[in-house]
């Protein structure tokens, strides 16, 4: 199933939008800079063979083939036009489904600030509002308690451990399952994200 590609989203301050080639330079800094922040939350392959694009042109192609294919939205996540992070909507699946899981990653110098929450709640009601999936997963290390505040402060719940669910950082690693389905956020996440938190972007 196709779907209306490109996208960009914002709420406030913080825009969601596709990767662009010209993003290539700030994207390396903030990956440069934040190299032992995300370290320890990065996915690797196992084996010694790797599937990941060999340069970031490469990557902002196969992100932008995977969006129209409906697969995958990779999204840039700025703030105040500036590149903190990115954020996506992953393993989309349709059919009597139609889920999803969301992953992210942001930029250290602005952790803390409701970036990440906030843009979580836009990709959610994206999938549920525009592209009518039911079900969003987010799966979290149990030791990364930033991502764990996240899915907190969003309300999402709990399912289980999931044992060494995931390659991340070299090895198997066990993940905390959390969810949302369309029905139990009937008027959005934002909406519910900007409600628990006047503040927030």
């Amino acid at each position: 199933m196709r779907v209306s590609w490109p996208v960009s989203l914002t709420e406030g301050a913080v825009t969601l939008r596709p990767l662009r080639q010209r993003d290539a330079t700030a994207w390396r800094e903030v990956r440069a800079r934040n190299a032992v922040w995300l370290g320890p939350w990065e996915s690797t392959l196992p084996g010694p063979d790797s599937d990941r694009p060999a340069s970031f042109g490469a990557m902002v192609r196969l992100l932008k083939h995977e969006a129209r294919a409906g697969r995958n939205l990779g999204f840039a996540i700025t703030h105040d036009d500036r590149f903190v992070g990115q954020i996506t909507l992953g393993g989309i699946t349709w059919g009597s489904l139609r889920g999803a899981y969301v992953g992210y990653w942001i930029d250290q110098a602005v952790a803390g600030q409701g970036i990440a929450p906030t843009a979580v709640a836009m990709v959610c009601d994206h999938a549920w509002f525009n592209l009518q999936l039911h079900r969003i997963e987010v799966n979290v290390r149990p030791e990364n308690e930033r991502s764990l505040r996240v899915v907190d402060k969003l309300g999402f719940r709990r399912e289980g451990v999931r044992p060494r669910y995931l390659h991340i950082d070299g090895e198997w690693r066990d993940h905390v399952s959390f969810a949302l389905n369309s029905d139990e956020v009937p008027g959005g996440l934002l909406a519910r994200w900007r409600g628990s938190n006047p503040a927030s972007l």
